[in-house]
């Protein structure tokens, strides 16, 4: 379960939402700018200077996979809580590509039409996201995630969930992390659900960020 009863629920989300030193203080230089590091070469080969931006962004970068799992488990999670069964990559939705997004609820999530969420998180600092960040965020991500998946059947509902490594949601993402503690509200009673999904999602990002510059240092 997300959420606990009663007395135990504060100290479980504490726990949950609790960034020790190192992850604190990575998550919020690269926020703020703040030197982390001393320049030194990337594992990669790459400079890195002392803002340790680099990391991020590095293609061997560390928190990349285990960001998307943990963000992908927090939704998993959060429908199990709510009673909706789900599966994580499901096989068999496509009959011509064989393409597979992160999840799939097994019982519908909206009349009519089962859940398909794949999530990603872009660097809000790569040039390459730069030009769409005036726009809105996650964006062009979202749109890239439906191309992809155009050749989904009608009966899913595709929802992109992309977020920033610098925190903001895509439109998709934010209205999806909604219904899931709108759902959760509803079931625990929780009046803050809503904020604690926010809130571990979030989390799951600066944990990312976190271990990707740490994972830059050499050996």
């Amino acid at each position: 379960m997300l959420l606990r009863v009663n007395g135990t629920r504060e100290c479980a989300e504490s726990q949950i939402l609790r960034l020790d030193y190192r992850n604190l203080v990575s998550a919020v230089g690269v926020r703020l700018g703040i030197p982390l590091c001393h320049p030194h070469t990337c594992r990669c080969g790459e400079s890195m200077d002392k803002s340790g931006v680099h990391g991020v962004s590095c293609r061997r970068a560390a928190g990349t996979f285990s960001r998307h799992a943990a963000l992908t488990d927090i939704i998993h999670r959060v429908l199990s809580s709510v009673n909706v069964p789900s599966i994580l990559e499901p096989i068999g939705m496509f009959l011509t590509d064989g393409k597979r997004p992160d999840g799939l609820t097994l019982i519908p999530w909206s009349p009519g039409e089962c859940l398909a969420w794949d999530t990603t998180c872009r660097n809000t600092l790569a040039s390459s996201c730069l030009s769409s960040i005036s726009n809105q965020p996650g964006a062009a991500a979202e749109s890239r995630k439906r191309v992809h998946y155009a050749a989904m059947p009608g009966y899913y509902s595709l929802r992109p969930f992309a977020v920033k490594t610098m925190g903001s949601f895509g439109e998709d993402a934010l209205q999806l992390a909604k219904e899931l503690g709108g759902r959760l509200q509803a079931q625990s009673g929780e009046t803050r659900a809503t904020s604690f999904v926010l809130q571990r999602i979030s989390t799951a990002i600066q944990r990312g960020n976190a271990a990707s510059v740490l994972a830059s240092i050499p050996k």
